[in-house]
């Protein structure tokens, strides 16, 4: 058995957009049978358990609200992973550069004490979301520059920064930003209440973060498929020797592209903090930069696929923990569902590009 490349020129436009249509739903039906064998296994009947996973994500307003309210932050990370992937920059660092965001967030909107600085509201909430974009930014710099003038794998770099700036936060909240009011338990000071996004739906979390996600998500499609810049990304990403030929400038186009990554990871930090928990604490994200990662590949890489993805991918997390306390299925199996959902979608791809031929 081996794999051959499809002939561009081999189907017609109509089968070429069958197949890539045709793709995620198998990947889809596939991830059902799948998970549906998993539910049975647990012995629990496998159309209430839907039922009640659909139900607990977008079965009432409360249960909408909460899917929206986390896909917020994976949307966030998921575009900073997509643009990154877009540029072969190989960004495993969205768990560290949130916290950097959520860090200089607190830092500029707290101010150890809560008294901030005496600057007009929008002016103070403009520069705490330019210091936690600029934090996260920095963080994925000096990886992308090893990268680009020393050929570093950035893969490790990133990676290992997520532990060093988990290590450097709980320092933080174990010594100087500690709240003094927290009765020993290791969170930052408070954010000011006068800098936290308000609410879309009262009284639910659901918060203006998600209008930002959104909008990013279509500035970055804008910016990718639109502009000079953006096409710089994307041959640097298919091919980037070729593109260095063309006269792309490669190195620039990796620094723009880690600024970019690395700063809507940071924005993803100060938007949970401002939207939903209003102070830091060591465990405010759940692994959303690393949940990024995946909605990115779900997405195809694409801005607005990614904002698809991440509200998918919420709703499973939220709608398993109302489907795990009905029927007694472990709430893991949303991990299970997602992974074999990106599993499929992987293989659907690479069948729409490849065919198997048997010898």
């Amino acid at each position: 058995m081996r794999l051959e490349k499809r002939h561009p020129h081999g189907a017609g436009p109509l089968a070429a957009c069958i197949a890539a249509s045709a793709a995620p739903l198998g990947a889809l039906l596939f991830t059902l049978l799948v998970s549906g064998l998993l539910v049975l296994w647990a012995g629990a009947p496998v159309g209430r358990s839907y039922a009640l996973l659909l139900q607990g994500a977008a079965g009432s307003v409360f249960a909408l609200s909460e899917t929206l309210t986390r896909a917020t932050p994976l949307i966030l990370t998921g575009l900073a992973a997509a643009v990154a992937f877009k540029a072969r920059l190989m960004n495993i660092g969205a768990e560290g550069q949130l916290y950097a965001g959520a860090l200089a967030a607190v830092a500029v909107g707290g101010l150890h004490g809560g008294t901030g600085l005496a600057w007009p509201a929008p002016l103070l909430f403009a520069a705490m979301m330019l210091a936690a974009a600029l934090a996260g930014a920095l963080l994925l710099l000096g990886p992308a520059l090893l990268k680009s003038h020393l050929g570093v794998d950035e893969v490790v770099t990133t990676l290992l920064l997520n532990f060093v700036m988990l290590l450097l936060v709980s320092a933080l909240l174990d010594g100087s930003m500690k709240d003094p009011l927290a009765m020993g338990w290791p969170q930052s000071v408070a954010l000011q209440g006068r800098l936290e996004l308000s609410r879309l739906l009262p009284p639910t979390r659901l918060h203006t973060g998600l209008l930002w996600a959104l909008a990013l998500a279509l500035l970055l499609w804008a910016l990718l498929w639109r502009t000079v810049p953006g096409f710089d990304i994307r041959a640097a990403g298919a091919n980037a020797r070729a593109a260095a030929f063309a006269g792309v400038p490669v190195t620039r186009t990796v620094v723009l592209v880690a600024l970019l990554s690395g700063g809507l990871a940071g924005l993803a930090g100060a938007i949970e903090v401002a939207g939903r928990t209003g102070y830091l604490t060591l465990d405010m994200s759940p692994g959303y930069g690393y949940g990024g990662i995946v909605i990115a590949m779900l997405a195809g890489l694409h801005p607005l696929g990614v904002a698809a993805a991440g509200c998918f991918v919420a709703g499973l997390l939220v709608g398993a923990d109302s489907m795990g306390r009905a029927v007694g299925v472990p709430t893991y199996i949303a991990d299970v569902i997602v992974a074999t959902a990106l599993l499929a979608v992987l293989v659907a791809r690479l069948l729409t590009q490849y065919r198997v031929r048997w010898r």
